[in-house]
């Protein structure tokens, strides 16, 4: 059964993906609740709230899957994440108009004095003349950060008659033309805007952007606008130049401490403030919440998530070809693993014919976490295999070859460990599936899946009839059976598969009776 942690308030509709699965167990409770068993947990869904540290994870030796129902991930360290082969997915675009919306209702509420004056008209005044504001039309907007919400604002901008100026070290000459917006350096956004507002994630190089220096390259009179994450701007700074009367005004949705307490940007009257409201519209927190309860399911599905922090995404259209040959690298991996009970020094994978026109690197990656799954007292998946491969001076080859041995297409691995080496050759074949058809010399073919038995033997008269009579004694049914041989009367192999695991004492049994080399239990 896979444990669900939803440590953050979050509805049940949003949650209705994880709801409906069949083995899937939701608990909505906060993260230090004494009746959740953290180190039982395989999926932990947070908003902003709670704090995903290194210290934490320590504690969830089962966590495969952190989801941030949210665009930023601050709250989460990814780093360590990545180091336990934990996959961090987001929501990047579930609240990307809710949070454009309330950027331009900020700036223009901002400009036009609007919450000054409610609150005035509230106390039984009128001072219209008090309150005179400032249009849109004809001013020029400064973006920093052109992703999903910057785009979207600049739409809206634009609609207003305003010119856009943006900077985003990621954003090509060819793509701001088509959002009709000026490409800028930096210092060229901040000296040419009336209007600035940061749509960039937390990070060491954007956490304090806008400070005591960068502020003094700012026109006087400029409006500044943060809805994206506290700490972009730096708050005391900005309190300085708001008071000098350089900033005619900040409209501030996020700050580095929530709630900010008491703040000197909150008493100034030309600071308009709202609680980390960007994301707050029923729309949005349905969708963010959908989202990554969606991401969690495909995850547990064993298909490629796409909003993934420290996994690079995956197409659908990408996915729906390597798939095959997916689940195929993982099996090879396992089945390799599990043959081989000593160190290891080496793995390397050829690929050939029609799969070499694919993203390879995945399915080695897919390999590498199926080998290490059952080897290691850590999660090993995708995030990490390199990682864990490199820390264990483990030497990975990747190459292609143009002999596919008769196959369309063909997944050759040699596993060496300090004593011996082990070889597997596996295809996909429509209609068919993944199968194995070499191993260690010999030619095979089946599917690699479900509880199986691989006996080495020698080629002799009677050995499948006595393995067979131990089984039956024993009210054990054979679901299949391949064989292989180098040559009549030398070393063969045979592999059966069963509907249940077989006992340790049935496994003695066979590898005791006569021509029996070994017997060892594979389960795929």
């Amino acid at each position: 059964m896979i444990q669900i942690l939803v440590a953050d308030s979050i509805n049940e509709e949003g949650l209705r993906p994880l709801l409906e699965m069949q083995n899937a167990q939701v608990i909505q409770k906060k993260i230090d609740d004494p009746d959740v068993q953290l180190e039982d947990i395989d999926a932990l869904l947070v908003r902003s709230a709670t704090k995903v540290t290194g210290e934490l994870l320590d504690k969830m030796p089962s966590l495969k899957i952190i989801a941030r129902a949210g665009v930023g991930v601050d709250n989460i360290d990814v780093d360590a994440a990545t180091r336990y082969g934990v996959v961090v997915v987001n929501a990047p675009d579930g609240n990307t108009i809710s949070t454009a919306e309330h950027t331009f209702a900020m700036m223009a509420s901002l400009l036009r004095n609007i919450p000054q004056a409610h609150q005035s008209v509230k106390n039984d005044e009128w001072k219209r003349n008090q309150f005179v504001g400032s249009e849109l039309f004809g001013k020029t907007l400064g973006i920093i950060g052109m992703g999903r919400i910057g785009s979207e604002l600049a739409k809206r901008a634009r609609v207003f008659g305003m010119d856009v100026k943006v900077h985003d070290p990621f954003l090509t000459k060819e793509r701001a033309g088509i959002l009709g917006v000026q490409l800028c350096a930096f210092e060229d956004v901040l000296e040419g805007s009336d209007i600035i507002t940061v749509h960039t994630p937390l990070t060491k190089e954007t956490k304090g952007l806008l400070n005591e220096n960068t502020l003094s390259l700012t026109k006087k009179g400029v409006y500044l606008l943060n809805c994206a994450r506290g700490g972009i701007i730096d708050e005391m700074a900005l309190a300085a130049f708001i008071e000098k009367g350089h900033v005619a005004g900040a409209a501030l949705d996020v700050f580095e401490a929530e709630p900010p307490g008491d703040h000197p940007l909150l008493k100034m009257n030309n600071v308009i403030v709202t609680p980390h409201l960007g994301a707050s519209t029923k729309e949005a927190q349905l969708n963010v919440a959908t989202q990554v309860a969606s991401e969690i399911r495909v995850f547990f599905e064993d298909k490629p998530v796409a909003n993934s922090i420290n996994l690079p995404a995956i197409s659908k259209e990408i996915y729906d070809k390597i798939r095959p040959y997916h689940q195929l690298a993982k099996q090879m991996g396992s089945l390799l693993s599990q043959h081989i009970n000593e160190g290891v020094e080496e793995i390397s994978i050829t690929y050939s014919g029609t799969v070499t026109e694919l993203e390879t690197s995945y399915l080695t990656k897919a390999l590498l976490a199926g080998f290490f799954k059952n080897r290691l007292d850590v999660n090993v998946n995708e995030v990490n295999a390199f990682h864990t491969a490199k820390e264990r001076g483990i030497v990975i080859g990747e190459k292609m070859s143009g002999n596919t041995f008769g196959y369309a297409n063909c997944l050759s691995v040699v596993v060496k460990g300090e004593d011996i080496t082990f070889t597997a050759r596996g295809t996909y074949i429509d209609h068919y599936g993944p199968r194995i058809v070499h191993i260690n010399g010999f030619s095979i073919d089946f599917h690699p899946e479900g509880n199986l038995l691989y006996i080495q033997h020698m080629d002799r008269p009677g050995v499948i009839g006595r393995v067979g009579k131990i089984l039956g004694d024993h009210q054990v049914n054979i679901a299949t059976m391949q064989v292989g041989r180098k040559e009549a009367g030398g070393q063969a192999i045979m592999i059966l598969s069963f509907d249940k695991p077989l006992d340790d004492k049935i496994v003695k049994l066979i590898s005791s009776s006569d021509d029996i080399v070994s017997a060892n239990r594979i389960q795929l």
